[in-house]
């Protein structure tokens, strides 16, 4: 609904004076909102005993690739016209840029691997390892927000507070686990 919505307002030529500009932020936003909530399943599962968020898991991964795909493509096809020197130019003038494509093309792997299919070709060890890489995407994410912000990186800042705390309660999981491991073997 999100990007449909956004496609209405710039037919209908409601996106402000930059309209480019505006669709990015919109997008760029919306990638960054999907993957928090992914990552937000499996604190819900394991602190809340909540296992709905897990079915929706993999569909807000996708839905996060899904708007960082078009976040690039504005980017890249409706920004600079996929004219490669412009882009290369922007890219070494806003450092923001490099550590935002860097983040969007991690995601390309989880998306291919995401599916049942892959899931099964893929060793599971090697599954989930690929799939870590969601950690360092949203650092990077996050990174690139608050790099991005030209006056006020307030709403950046609070993203990476939500992901500090999604990221924080998985450490958490992990040394309660390891302490229950512990404690099993002792006795």
């Amino acid at each position: 609904m999100p990007a449909a919505w956004l496609g209405f307002r710039w037919a209908q030529n409601e996106l402000g004076a930059n309209p480019v500009g505006e669709a990015l932020n919109a997008s760029g936003e919306l990638a960054l909102k999907s993957l928090l909530l992914c990552l937000a399943c499996t604190p819900l599962r394991v602190f809340a005993g909540l296992t709905w968020p897990m079915k929706a898991r993999k569909h807000l991964g996708l839905l996060a690739a899904a708007y960082a795909g078009m976040h690039a493509f504005l980017y890249v096809g409706v920004d600079h016209y996929g004219e490669w020197s412009s882009l290369l130019g922007d890219m070494l003038e806003n450092p923001f840029i490099i550590v935002g494509s860097v983040a969007a093309t991690l995601l390309l792997p989880l998306t291919v691997t995401s599916f049942h299919a892959m899931r099964r070709r893929l060793k599971p060890r090697t599954w989930v390892r690929l799939h870590q890489l969601v950690y360092v995407i949203g650092v990077l994410a996050i990174v690139h927000f608050v790099m991005r912000a030209k006056k006020d990186a307030t709403e950046a800042w609070l993203h990476g507070a939500v992901l500090a705390v999604l990221l924080g309660l998985r450490v958490v999981d992990s040394i309660l686990r390891r302490t229950r491991r512990s404690r099993a073997a002792q006795s």
